[in-house]
């Protein structure tokens, strides 16, 4: 479809029942992500710009140019994933007139989802995941922190088996709970290494490590969680417009002092994502939008919620199976 096709779709008005919206994190990102819905939305390059200047370099450039290896480094990570999924909001917020009743976020997206129901401006977020990579990577020394994807045991089996792979002084627990059958392990390299071919040997279909340094969501993260508390009581943050569920507990965000706890806690707490998508099912949550790059959390949902409707807004061909057909 011709992009002048797209600009007459964007100009038609949805009325949405049960939709949700979730935003991705790390992992998503990919140099030249969303250019060409650049091509078509200057709201994408605009809202770059803005990010640029609360981080004092052109986060776009390095977005579409790269080099990958600077791209990937967390710090600069964070921001870019959160600029480009804000941008795609405000894309739908304003074209489509979508109105959704429930948020949430992958780790990172939660900054994203908080951002987008107006608890937190999004130069502060900006600033504040920039800091936050920041913070993860001073935590632990690189080459000193690992993750690796186990899939096909449940939960409790690759709880166990942390506990058997780590010793004293180590840490190695559950970080992310991603979809039935897939959990991501973080902590201490070495007690990570020793936990693979003990995964292999319970069953395990797929265990690695992956190709991420900074070991998120485990006890390794709290002297990152305890400078993110200082720099987050500095941060107005409002009440969400918009439901808002938390990583850490699978409960809406009620207040400021909520959200400052959850943000802190999150660093160092495991990411519910199958208990997330399935309260968005109770709650009667029909339709998922993931509004951002990549399609990471289409992929993990669908597996969590057969009977929920799933499209992803990463390109332009997403938009078009979103206007033609998913609504």
């Amino acid at each position: 479809m011709a992009w002048h096709g797209v600009r007459h779709l964007l100009s038609i008005e949805v009325n949405v029942k049960s939709l949700g919206i979730v935003f991705p994190g790390q992992g998503s990102q990919t140099v030249g992500m969303l250019a060409d819905l650049a091509h078509v939305f200057p709201e994408i390059e605009k809202t770059y710009a803005e990010a640029s200047d609360a981080l004092g370099y052109d986060l776009w450039k390095l977005v579409q140019v790269g080099p990958a290896e600077v791209l990937d480094q967390t710090v600069h990570t964070q921001p870019a994933i959160l600029a480009g999924s804000y941008a795609i909001w405000c894309i739908l917020k304003k074209k489509e007139k979508i109105t959704p009743t429930l948020l949430a976020g992958h780790s990172l997206g939660e900054y994203t989802a908080l951002t987008c129901a107006g608890a937190l401006k999004f130069s502060d977020a900006i600033r504040l995941t920039a800091a936050r990579g920041q913070y993860m990577q001073e935590a632990v020394p690189t080459g000193e922190g690992a993750l690796a994807a186990i899939i096909g045991l449940e939960d409790a089996e690759v709880s166990a088996l942390c506990q058997k792979a780590v010793l004293a002084n180590e840490v190695l627990t559950p970080a992310n709970f991603n979809s039935p059958g897939q959990v991501v392990v973080a902590g201490n390299k070495l007690a990570v290494e020793r936990m693979i071919p003990l995964a292999k040997e319970a069953g395990a279909r797929m265990a690695k490590i992956l190709p991420v340094s900074v070991s998120s969501h485990c006890a390794l993260m709290k002297p990152a969680a305890e400078k993110l508390k200082t720099l987050l009581e500095t941060i107005s943050i409002q009440t969400p417009s918009i439901p808002v569920l938390s990583n850490v507990d699978v409960a809406f965000y009620q207040n400021a002092d909520e959200i400052r706890d959850g943000l802190v806690r999150q660093l160092y707490m495991p990411v519910r994502w199958v208990e997330t998508i399935r309260k968005f099912a109770d709650k009667g949550i029909e339709h998922i939008i993931e509004c951002g790059p990549g399609k990471v959390l289409t992929g993990l949902n669908k597996r969590i919620a057969t009977e929920i409707q799933l499209t992803p807004t990463a390109d332009l061909a997403s938009f078009q199976l979103l206007l033609e057909t998913a609504l």
